[in-house]
């Protein structure tokens, strides 16, 4: 498979110097790891004390991971990416919410994205967290089955019908839902409202899409049982792979409570499960829809080559490539140029309300090995390729 991941002039097109030089100066940040820990633990409190820094925020971390603080910011965004052929998901990045108005202000909110989403050939994607809708403490709760009281009872009612008008208006406007996957101790039950969406609304094509966590060694199995029922019952599955961003977290919780990790041991097994699972849907596309989030540039090349050698479109539209916005512009500026799907994950909301989200963007980037490094070795080629033109 050729190599594409290196053309820097094709991946920062869109930059001028001075935003390629606030990346730089963001990243080189990001690769110093106390730096990280304290800038974490300081942005909270100097907001929570009303120190003047939203503005700082705004036009450094914020500019650089985010869209805007509203849909009609996003939309300038949104047409810049279009330019390039790179679609958008709009991603409402507030969260920790825990109240029944909260909730339901999330459902309209989202009924507000789909609408908007309807007309945007650029925006094919829609999506939600299931704690957007209930609490993480009630999914865990139908999730090992127990008993509920009468209150409980009816609390989940009206997390199931949050779900199923959002499902039901994304089907009507032809605007397929990405559901994310959070905490292996909350997933069960979501996964089980999420399969039922699935018989539901995914009678013609994949509308409703389940993420698959490929960290947790069980979802391989899990993709095989789907597919079956799917085929058995004629509907279809949408599949958004990602490998999991809640590790530290559930070894700790494994550990505490003494139950085996959900975890793979290692990150090579995990790394084989994220492409065993690429083959899997790339082999079943009859049933299986892909959207395929990745910033693992080996991941991508092996999609690539699968679709090669069996002959798929580089267009197929049961196939997508998806990045973070502010992250990996070499794989998905490139991949557009060369003909596939990609989109961006374009997280919007209030400065202090998506601080959360920023937050697991710069440890992510200290953690993952080697991610800040290549960001940085791209943006670094990239000028240098300026400075010589």
């Amino acid at each position: 498979m050729k190599k594409i991941f290196d053309n820097t002039q094709i991946a920062f097109a869109l930059k001028s110097n001075s935003q390629l030089n606030t990346s730089y100066f963001l990243f080189k940040m990001m690769s110093f790891k106390p730096l990280v820990k304290i800038g974490t633990a300081i942005i909270p409190f100097a907001l929570k004390i009303k120190l003047p820094v939203e503005n700082l925020i705004r036009k450094t971390i914020f500019n650089q991971f985010c869209g805007g603080i509203n849909e009609e910011d996003c939309l300038k965004v949104v047409d810049i990416l279009e330019t390039k052929a790179v679609s958008a998901v709009l991603d409402y990045a507030v969260e920790g919410k825990v109240a029944e108005s909260e909730f339901d202000n999330a459902l309209q909110k989202m009924l507000r994205i789909i609408e908007f989403d309807k007309e945007r050939q650029a925006i094919p994607f829609s999506v939600f967290k299931p704690t957007s809708f209930g609490r993480l403490d009630l999914y865990e709760k139908i999730g090992n089955h127990e008993n509920l009281t009468d209150a409980e009872q009816q609390e989940w009612q009206r997390v199931e019908a949050r779900f199923d008008k959002v499902c039901q208006e994304a089907n009507q406007k032809n605007v397929s839902i990405l559901i994310d996957a959070e905490e292996s101790w909350m997933q069960t039950a979501a996964d089980d409202l999420i399969f039922k969406m699935m018989r539901k609304y995914n009678t013609e094509k994949a509308i409703v899409f389940n993420t698959l966590q490929m960290y947790r060694w069980d979802r391989i199995d899990y993709l095989k049982e789907i597919h079956q029922f799917a085929k058995n019952e004629g509907f279809y599955v949408g599949i958004k792979l990602v490998r999991g961003a809640y590790m530290e977290k559930e070894k700790e919780r494994a550990e505490e409570k003494n139950y085996p990790s959900p975890i793979c041991a290692s990150k090579q097994e995990t790394d084989e499960n994220y492409n065993l699972a690429l083959q899997y849907i790339t082999n079943n596309l009859d049933v299986l829809s892909l959207f395929a989030g990745t910033h693992n540039e080996e991941s991508a090349y092996y999609l690539m080559e699968l679709m090669q050698q069996k002959n798929i479109a580089v267009n197929d539209s049961r196939i997508w490539f998806a990045q973070l916005y502010g992250m990996s512009d070499t794989m998905s500026f490139n991949l557009a140029a060369n003909g596939y799907n990609i989109a961006k994950y374009l997280p919007f909301g209030p400065v202090k309300e998506v601080i959360p989200y920023l937050i697991r963007r710069a440890q992510e980037n200290t953690a993952v090995a080697g991610q800040t490094s290549r960001e940085l070795e791209m943006i670094i080629k990239e000028r240098q390729r300026r400075k010589n033109a």
